[in-house]
């Protein structure tokens, strides 16, 4: 029996075209229900405010960094949703006076629009803002090396850094159609009655990708003021392929980019392995160390209230 159709955008696989059990299990969870997902490679961990929240994330980067020796260079894959942990980083290498010329940075994605990356001038550029945000923030003696900042722009040469150094972490938002990076839910193709499988999903590895119009709208929201035409359609991002190459992957939902529906059904199908490509962030699943973070008051309720 064919799955419905989305009921965002009949022409693309999401979550909406789950069971309808799934939707319903997943928003009668409590706060202290999702706590309680947490399994054997799969933890969950509650913060109580968003101070704690994004010194936790910012933390994660310093003790990846702080493992990177000449002999064994280490960093981190970071994003741009969230970003207020990006200051914070800045600040602790500079008041710890960490030396990070052994450590390596790899960025999860950046816009792609007339047939190729955006340049750092763009508004909405992950590389401008993963720089003022923080590397530039960083004391010029202890900042890393030029060559150990990864972004995605040159593919060919991103897929190669990653054997220039182990990823300790990879860190993601969640996004409204439940993506990390720009792993979106895909296409539906003509007469395709279940959305793609799982492991052909998990080969695919950096590359240039369309955006759900649900990203596109949620990214006009959070950073362009509503703005949907300054959007470009597509981005390039980091794969399936780099992120299993992660020890870890550490995902943060501080309750701005996805809804609380949303937050409780990514962690409802990674405690219970229930793996889907209409939700990308599902294939964690099969990953070996996965973390979800969550602001306590982030989470909201499911409860119907009209506004």
């Amino acid at each position: 029996m064919s799955r419905a159709p989305s009921r965002i955008a009949p022409e693309w696989w999401d979550y909406t075209t789950l069971p309808a059990e799934l939707i319903r299990d997943a928003a009668r969870l409590t706060v202290d229900d999702v706590l309680g997902l947490s399994r054997p490679g799969f933890t969950v961990v509650m913060h109580d405010s968003l101070e704690e929240f994004y010194v936790a994330e910012a933390l994660e980067y310093v003790a990846a960094w702080k493992q990177a020796t000449a002999a064994e260079p280490v960093g981190i894959c970071g994003p741009i949703g969230p970003t207020e942990q990006l200051p914070l980083v800045a600040r602790i290498v500079n008041a710890l006076e960490i030396d990070l010329r052994h450590a390596h940075f790899w960025g999860m994605d950046e816009w792609y629009e007339n047939g190729r990356p955006v340049p750092t001038s763009h508004p909405l550029s992950f590389e401008r803002a993963d720089r003022a945000l923080c590397f530039d923030r960083i004391r010029a003696d202890l900042r890393m090396p030029e060559a150990n900042l990864h972004f995605p722009t040159d593919i060919a040469a991103y897929v190669a850094s990653w054997d220039q150094a182990r990823c300790a972490v990879m860190q993601g938002g969640q996004g409204d159609i439940k993506h990390w990076a720009f792993n979106d839910p895909p296409r539906r193709r003509p007469g395709e009655a279940e959305p793609p499988p799982a492991a052909e999903y998990r080969k695919l590895g950096t590359r240039v990708v369309e955006l759900h119009p649900v990203t596109l709208a949620q990214n006009a929201r959070t950073s362009g003021g509503g703005n949907i035409t300054m959007v470009p359609q597509q981005a390039i991002t980091v794969g399936p392929a780099e992120t299993w190459r992660a020890d870890k992957v550490s995902i943060w939902h501080a309750g701005m980019h996805d809804n609380p529906l949303g937050q409780r059904l990514t962690a409802l199908m990674v405690s219970k392995k229930i793996v889907d490509t209409a939700v990308p962030m599902s294939l964690l699943a099969d990953h070996p160390c996965v973390q979800f973070n969550y602001v306590r008051g982030g989470l909201g309720s499911c409860a119907v209230e009209m506004h």
